[in-house]
């Protein structure tokens, strides 16, 4: 069994998973108990060992899926948003491997997402998917050839920080993110009808009832979703396009719009074959693919 874990922002979850990506007994544990002034990687380490004593468990390695810039050749934390304090620099691996005396590889979280997909998910089978999350940022994970592309330290997949021109009304700046998270689209939402609070849920109820002010802003803020995605199939020609967040739920108002303008947008030799979906996995991809992650590098030792 292998152990996988996935760090995130304000919680871990933790399981016992086998070598055909079935998830067994797990866990979570709560990274921000305290305001973060116990670092985030001690209360990992803490609830892993807790985990591990009270299942019995033997494990041969640990995969860890961690939020942030994470060097995999090292392990490293180096790079976040800078909304976790003691985070930045953790050296997830070495610490993990010092405490537990088995090997452990590290990447990110996304990427390790798209890995679970590519594995037991939706693209299952597949060699060449590109895997977006539409929340209150963008995720994005690249998988080529069957492996995560890591880029140079491990940290490439970035593709909300892709640079998408001026900003429009309604969006405070002009990445991807800035343009086609679901955040993005509750600020234009806000700016378009004046109201205050809206969110996710009711914004897709009332497009879903035909508001005509909200239909226009999210045919824009479809087109922007799109329009990323059309430059990552230019560049990558995966088989599969995977959309992941809780937008992804919405197949009539998200998936199939956003699907129809990739396989419209793209030259047609890009076009052929290529699948756009929604993500099957939710939450677990994480843990799923940390564990591939980790059978994939130290079988390639």
């Amino acid at each position: 069994m292998i152990l996988a874990v996935d760090i995130g922002g304000t919680s871990a979850k933790l399981a016992l998973v086998d070598r055909r990506g079935v998830l067994g007994p797990r866990c979570s544990a709560d990274t921000a108990f305290d305001g973060y002034r116990t670092p985030m990687l001690d209360t990992v380490i803490r609830a892993t060992r807790s985990f591990l004593e009270r299942e019995g468990a033997q494990v041969e390695g640990i995969g860890v899926s961690a939020t942030g810039q994470i060097d995999t050749a090292q392990g490293i934390v180096i790079g976040t948003n800078g909304k976790i304090p003691n985070y930045e620099g953790a050296q997830i691996r070495r610490n993990m491997e010092a405490a537990f005396g088995v090997p452990v590889r590290v990447l990110n979280d996304a990427n390790a997402a798209a890995l679970g997909e590519c594995f037991v998910g939706r693209a299952r089978g597949l060699r060449h998917v590109v895997m977006a999350t539409y929340g209150t940022g963008v995720g994005g994970g690249i998988v080529t050839d069957g492996r995560v592309f890591g880029g140079t330290r491990g940290i490439a997949g970035e593709i909300g920080l892709i640079p998408m021109g001026a900003a429009h009304a309604g969006s405070p700046g002009s990445r991807y993110e800035d343009r086609a998270s679901a955040s993005a689209l509750v600020r234009a939402a806000e700016h378009a009808t004046g109201e205050a609070k809206l969110d996710g849920r009711r914004i897709f109820a009332r497009l879903a009832s035909g508001d005509p002010v909200l239909r226009q802003v999210a045919d824009a803020w479809l087109d922007d979703v799109a329009a990323g995605l059309i430059g990552l199939v230019h560049v990558f020609n995966p088989q599969m396009v995977v959309l992941g967040g809780g937008v992804s739920a919405q197949e009539a108002l998200f998936i199939e719009p956003v699907r129809r303008r990739v396989l419209e947008g793209v030259q047609p030799r890009f076009a052929e074959g290529l699948r756009v979906e929604r993500a099957a996995l939710g939450n677990d991809a994480g843990l799923i693919g940390a564990a591939k992650f980790f059978m994939d590098e130290t079988q390639a030792q």
